[in-house]
This record gives C-alpha cells, structure tokens and sequence, in this order.
C-alpha cells in the first residue's frame, strides 16, 4: 500500500468517530460548568472560615476550567455540536468563562491546524520555535530575549498572565469585523463580570478566587500545548516536504495521563487523533486512538517523561530533532577547538 493510499485509509477509518452526540455534549456542560460555578461560589462563601478553604477551591475549579477551555475548544472546531448556531453560543459561554474570544481563537487556532509542524509557516497558534540556525543568526540581545522566552518560569509563570490580560484581550491586525465585534463583545462582559465581582465581594477575594483558578488553569493549558508538540523526535518539515498526516500524527503526541487527568483534560493527550480529525469531539478521540492501529504508533509520553521535554528549546532540522541550549553550545565548542587544532 502507498502513502497515499495509507493516508486515505486513515481518514476513511477516523472518519466514523467525527460525529458528535447530543447527550453526551450535554452531559459534559452539567458535569463541568455546573461543578465549575458550585466550586467557584463556594470559595467565595468559604472565605469566611478560612482562606485556605477558598485557595483549595480555586485549585480545585482551575481544573474544571481546563475542562471548560476544551468544551470551548471543540465548539470552536464545529465539533461539540452538529448545530453552528449552538456551538456559537456554548462557545461564546465557555469562552467568558475561560478569558478567551471565541472568534478570535476559533479562526488562530485553525491556522495552527492548517501549519501545524510547518517551519515555514510558524507564528499564529504557536508557542514560538526556533531552529538551531536561526537561534545561531540572531545577535546576542535576541538570544537573550528568547532564552528568556523559553525559561520555564516565563512561559509557565508568566505566560498565564500575559494570555489572559494581553493576549485574549487584543485583536490581530489583519481580524475581520465579526472577530473584532466578538473580541470586545467578551472583553465587555468579561469587564461587567469582573467588576461586579470585586464591588460585591472586594478585588482581594476576588484574586483569591479568580486569581488562582484562572492562572493555574493558564499555566496547565500552557503546558498541555507545549507537551503535545515539543518532544525529542517531533515531525518537523519546511513546506515543499511537508505533510499534514506526518505532522498529526508524528508531531503530536499521545500524553498518557492516568485516569482523572484525562478527564479534566479532556481526552486531550489523544492530541494527535485531534490533529488528524478536528472535528472528532473531546468524548470520541480515546476511542478512535483505540480502534485504529497506525494511530496508536504515535509518540507516547507519561507524566514522567514529559518533564524531560522542558530542556528542549530548539528543533535541529538537520538531525530532526529538539535539543538543549546546552548541546548547541557544546556542539559549537567542539567546532571551535577542531579549528584551532
């Protein structure tokens, strides 16, 4: 069989898990959101008793807020529901919910599907990448800024803040009107929310409560996005060699989360049955990864594995591989000393 014909194999076969069901998408928004704002309401009564009692609740609904984000994801994708209309509500719900536009991220997001792996069409969607020769070219202050970039205490501590404050909340220069009208239709009633909340109950429970939550389940997104396509021997290809069911399902990766993980995250460690079939919904993708045998060749990743992925910083397109700061400069070392040899 060719790879062509493989490749058409593998659609036809996905294909049957591209289907939403309607009870099922409705009992994830009773088990999810309606958790969400019980959790949330009772961090701001348990405050009375104590503040730590409000600091677990906020942990606790950061995780259903990672839920939230992936019902919002897939309505994004045309996936939760069969309906347009009604992917366009949830959407814009889950959307206030979790601090993001849904316009705005539906359209970035399907740009990240479309260039996924792509080196030559890096830059909507991503967490930003460079290469080893392109890090190389760079002066000292734009390595610097991007070391910088790529420390974990920026990209996961401050990276949260600045998505949720700066990101979500400005539109890209080339955004169409319905976008810009659905960005600052969010940002609007994300403000109402917001303010009512502090006047009601004051900006230092409100920080404890939304604070935490919010940022926690930034820094869990941040790290389920970096983890399903940075990995050692992650598929990476210029344009003229590049192809979209390679970069699936050789650059995503299967995250193996135990049981409870997977649930708030969502099914979303099968992400490379999501890169394939975007429209297979959240509640469909371990299933499609169980039934289908070149699926389940994708990379797989633990909890304890994937931690090793942090000292990953730039992709080699000649050895086609990430690899450390470390290793560039040890590389670069040894060139040097066989020169002056």
């Amino acid at each position: 069989m060719t790879d062509a014909e493989k490749t058409k194999q593998l659609r036809k076969d996905v294909a049957p898990f591209a289907k939403s069901e309607l009870k099922i998408s409705i009992l994830q928004i009773i088990n999810t959101i309606i958790p969400l704002l019980v959790v949330w309401g009772a961090g701001y009564y348990l405050l009375q008793f104590s503040p730590w009692f409000t600091v677990a609740c906020s942990i606790l609904a950061s995780g259903f807020v990672v839920r939230t984000f992936i019902i919002f994801h897939d309505c994004t994708h045309g996936s939760f529901f069969k309906n347009k209309t009604a992917n366009a509500i949830i959407g814009n719900i889950t959307g206030i919910l979790t601090s993001f536009p849904y316009e705005k991220w539906k359209r970035e997001h399907m740009i990240h599907h479309a260039s996924s792996s792509n080196l030559d069409k890096r830059g909507i969607g991503d967490i930003d990448m460079l290469t080893v020769e392109e890090y190389l070219q760079k002066s000292k202050l734009g390595r610097f800024g991007y070391r910088l970039y790529r420390n974990p205490i920026v990209m996961f501590g401050l990276g949260p803040l600045y998505l949720v404050l700066v990101a979500n909340r400005l539109n890209r220069k080339d955004a169409k009107r319905k976008e810009r009208l659905n960005t600052y239709f969010t940002n609007a009633a994300l403000l109402i929310l917001c303010v009512t909340l502090v006047l009601v109950t004051g900006w230092q429970t409100f920080l404890l409560v939304h604070g935490i939550t919010l940022f926690l389940a930034g820094a869990l997104g941040i790290w389920l996005f970096y983890i399903q396509h940075t990995y050692e021997d992650s598929y990476f290809e210029y344009e003229t060699d590049w192809d979209y069911v390679k970069a699936a399902v050789e650059g995503s990766s299967y995250y193996k989360l135990p049981k409870i993980l997977q649930w708030v995250t969502g099914n979303i460690g099968f992400h490379h049955v999501h890169h394939l079939a975007p429209r297979v919904p959240n509640y469909n993708l371990e299933a499609a990864h169980e039934s289908i045998p070149p699926l389940q060749k994708a990379t797989t990743i633990t909890l304890k594995t994937s931690v090793e992925s942090i000292r990953y910083k730039l992709y080699d397109a000649k050895n086609k591989k990430f690899i450390s700061f470390k290793e560039v400069e040890q590389s670069l070392r040894i060139k040097r000393n066989s020169i002056q040899a």
